[in-house]
């Protein structure tokens, strides 16, 4: 094994110690992110039917996704789940994994749009960039881990959709660069485009890690 693929190597990322660090990361950044979606919370509370709230938090709840995730690696089930259990596992991983991708993109993709139309760029911003580059790279590591399939996927992206529907049809979206406002449009084509990648993505880490499977 070369030193490079060590990084994405079973042996690193399936370690206990490992993975109670990657928990204990994503869990704290789940906080830090509802906490920074404060203030755009209170804002709808305030403005809006309640019912709206849960599509506020984008990257914070694909966040918690992959961090509950995280805990059927470190206490892996006893025996094999059925029923309500395995539906239970498989949204909440495929959530986790598909929903990581898209937001974990979407933000570097703002970020950067909104500094080449003139936002001043901040540690706020670099920090944000790395953390979400993060969120998009360990979902598609750990695909290979998860027990969720293509019909999970695609139930993660039908949520994913009805998502960016009342997002940009109740104009409750993650707060953007000011300079982006008057290319609303493209914002919104971007994030729908964005779901089908995330999904088609998300499909074909499924297909190489059963592959993978399939010659061990």
């Amino acid at each position: 094994m070369s030193t490079l693929s060590w990084f994405w190597s079973r042996a690193l990322l399936m370690n206990r110690s490992f993975l109670w660090l990657l928990f204990t990361v994503n869990a704290l950044g789940t906080i830090y992110g509802y906490i920074w979606y404060g203030d755009q919370l209170i804002e709808t509370y305030e403005h809006n039917p309640a019912w709206q709230l849960i599509f506020v938090p984008d990257s914070p709840t694909a966040s918690l996704f992959f961090t509950l995730a995280l805990l059927y690696l470190l206490f892996p089930p006893k025996r094999a789940l059925t029923g309500p259990a395995k539906f239970l596992r498989s949204a909440i991983e495929a959530l986790g994994v598909v929903t990581s991708i898209k937001y974990g993109i979407w933000a570097v993709a703002m970020i950067i749009a909104g500094a080449m139309k003139g936002s001043p760029m901040v540690w706020e911003n670099y920090m944000l960039i790395a953390s979400h580059l993060a969120m998009a790279i360990e979902a598609l590591l750990f695909t290979r881990f998860f027990a969720y399939g293509v019909a999970a996927a695609f139930g993660a992206a039908c949520w994913l959709f009805l998502n960016d529907m009342i997002d940009y049809s109740y104009y409750i979206y993650p707060w953007l660069p000011q300079v982006l406002d008057d290319i609303l449009p493209d914002v919104r084509n971007f994030t729908v485009g964005l779901t089908l990648f995330s999904f088609l993505l998300t499909v074909l880490a499924i297909r190489l890690a059963q592959r993978s499977r399939s010659l061990n």
